[in-house]
Order: structure tokens, then C-alpha cells, then sequence
């Protein structure tokens, strides 16, 4: 078994631990299962989606392209400035540290693709996909501008600039598994 692994479960006693499992086992569906390293890389699927009129896959996800790309901004915001209900810091020292280890260590993260992040504001279903692509492209910019100490990540706890790199990359990544450019079926 996987160090990150094999410590997370042997944290599944803990109160907890079933987010923590959860989000080590879960896929939806139809899930391309992309992995990136870097935001660069997340990007440039994110403009490929964008240009090419980004649809869901079945089931993926219940969120539409546009509030993914907000929920994806928010997280790189937060980074910058603070989550708004991190999870308390013995949960962020074991099984956060411990689901981030493991999501580090096989190079991709799964989690709820539905699932938003405590505390912050309701994503707007009705806010047009450029508008959030717009956020996204400056979260990203302003994170590879920011000078300034990162935030604790809500559940991960204390992350250097590259580890936030990684989790940010790997979050896009997740999210994006679950949309692919719209098939055009012409009529024969």
C-alpha cells in the first residue's frame, strides 16, 4: 500500500476519516482522470474546454461549466487570502495532511465534485461562463504574482508555494476530468 494511503487509512478510525476515504476512493462515472502538475497545464485545458464550448460528461458532475470554473477560482482566491471555515488544525496536522500526502504522491486528487467549499459564497448558476473564466485566468495570475505567505488550505493545513501549485493543479485537474469539448453530431 501507498505510504499516503496506508496512513490515511490507518487514520479511518478518526472522526473524519469517511470525508477522507471518500475523497481518496471517489469517481464519478465518466471521469477523463487528466493529471497535471502545474496551473499551466490545468490552463491550457481549461482554454482548449473554454474554446471549444465545454460539456459535461454524463453524470460527472452536477455543476455547469461556469460554476466549476468559479468554484476553481474561489479555491485559488482562498489560498491568497483565507479560507473562510478552514477545519480545525488537528484534522489539517493528521487526515488532511494525510489525503494531500497521498493525492501528492499518485499525482491526482478525487474528491466530491459537488461539493463546495465550507464557508464560501454560493456559486452563481446563473453567471455566464466567460464571466468565470475571466475570475479564473486572474485567480491564476494573481497566485503567480503573490509575493506575499499563502493561506492555510482548509483541509491540508500549511502548504509551500509549490505543494499549492500541486493542489491547485490536481483540483483543476479533477474538476476538468468531468467536462469535454460538445460533440457536434451533423445530420447525414
Amino acid at each position: 500500500m501507498r505510504s499516503g494511503a496506508a496512513l490515511a487509512a490507518a487514520a479511518g478510525g478518526a472522526v473524519g476519516a469517511g470525508a477522507v476515504a471518500y475523497s481518496l476512493l471517489y469517481r464519478p462515472a465518466h471521469d477523463r482522470q487528466l493529471v497535471f502538475g502545474r496551473l499551466s497545464e490545468a490552463m491550457a485545458e481549461v482554454e482548449r474546454l473554454a474554446a471549444g464550448a465545454a460539456a459535461p460528461l454524463d453524470t460527472a458532475t452536477a455543476w455547469s461549466w461556469s460554476e466549476t470554473l468559479a468554484h476553481c477560482a474561489q479555491s485559488i482566491e482562498f489560498s491568497m487570502q483565507g479560507f473562510p471555515k478552514p477545519k480545525p488544525a488537528w484534522f489539517q496536522d493528521t487526515l488532511g495532511a494525510a489525503a494531500f500526502a497521498a493525492f501528492a504522491w499518485r499525482g491526482r486528487m478525487s474528491h466530491n465534485l459537488a461539493e463546495p467549499i465550507p464557508g464560501a459564497p454560493a456559486l452563481n448558476a446563473s453567471a455566464p461562463a466567460a464571466q468565470s473564466l475571466a475570475r479564473l485566468r486572474q485567480a491564476v495570475a494573481d497566485f503567480g504574482a503573490h509575493t506575499g505567505p499563502l493561506q492555510p488550505h482548509f483541509a491540508y493545513g500549511a502548504l509551500h508555494r509549490a505543494q499549492y501549485e500541486q493542489a491547485h493543479a490536481m483540483h483543476l485537474a479533477n474538476h476538468l476530468s468531468a467536462f469535454e469539448v460538445a460533440q457536434v453530431l451533423l445530420p447525414n
